[in-house]
């Protein structure tokens, strides 16, 4: 029995994306695979793991589905920011060739990645649950014209041939993930370059979002993303922000009791450090 303590879970089977961010970040703690999301952050709320490395976004694919309602209902913060590079393989039966090939099979996000070269192949893609799990089944069955874009360790891992690697559209294709456990650990008060991750819904009035978002401008804190998605009443629009700087910093804190004016909730997931590839964005180290 792995040490729950020393336990990250992860959605997918092993090989997949979110498996290498887990190598990455924590590489000397074991992985937990898991059917679905939900499943990874109950992993961390039973005590089964320490963590969950989930994924948020990709710089192609954009948003991964659903996470966004999922993130605040998981009881669980987010203690620190992975970027990830993606470096899709195209993977194959040992002695395949690549005209062979009828059919690709991958997670749907990392089909949008690949668009070019499905174009240029001229194969029918196929969606999978995730990639890695895609190049298993391809390793089971068996067959040379069928193929899997997935990452060099679920080759590795299932025993298939690259048939071309960096297959990826772009070169800038890159996810974001967050690690995410059942408590808060906001860093040292002296810590530069923190991040805090809120979802808020706004009240149904004209002009709530615009008001919201001139707290944040007129106190001076940055706010590197905002994304909405409406609630199950398509009534009112629910919003994910991240912002610089953490909660008790006198311009954040200002800025969030104005956000109190206008919304019906918000709900702080966490503080945690920027990571290296945001700082490097940002022309800050």
């Amino acid at each position: 029995m792995a040490d729950p303590d020393n336990t990250i879970s992860f959605q997918g089977v092993l090989g997949a994306y979110s498996n290498m961010a887990c190598r990455e970040v924590y590489p000397d703690m074991e992985p937990l695979p898991s059917a679905a999301f939900e499943d990874a952050f109950e992993a961390v709320t039973s005590g089964r793991a320490r963590y969950a490395m989930i994924p948020i976004d990709n710089s192609v694919a954009g948003r991964v589905a659903d996470i966004h309602h999922l993130l605040p209902g998981s009881g669980l913060y987010i203690i620190a920011e992975h970027f990830l590079r993606v470096n899709h393989q195209l993977l194959a039966v040992p002695g395949t060739d690549i005209d062979e090939i009828t059919h690709v099979h991958s997670h749907v996000h990392a089909l949008n990645q690949c668009r070019n070269l499905i174009r240029e192949l001229g194969v029918q893609p196929v969606v999978h649950a995730d990639t890695a799990g895609a190049a298993h089944d391809i390793a089971e069955a068996g067959d040379k014209t069928q193929a899997a874009i997935s990452s060099e360790l679920a080759g590795e891992m299932y025993g298939l041939a690259s048939l071309r690697g960096d297959v990826e559209d772009a070169t800038h294709n890159t996810t974001r993930f967050v690690v995410m456990a059942r408590e808060a650990a906001p860093p040292p008060s002296e810590t530069p370059n923190l991040i805090t991750t809120f979802t808020f819904r706004v009240r149904n009035v004209p002009g709530s979002l615009y008001k919201v978002m001139g707290g944040f401008a007129t106190n001076g804190v940055n706010m590197t993303k905002l994304e909405s998605y409406v609630d199950e009443d398509f009534v009112a629009a629910q919003f994910y922000a991240d912002v610089e700087g953490r909660p008790d910093q006198t311009s954040l804190k200002l800025a969030l009791e104005e956000l109190d004016f206008f919304t019906d909730e918000v709900h702080v997931l966490g503080t945690y450090p920027a990571h290296p590839f945001r700082q490097r964005r940002n022309g800050t180290k």
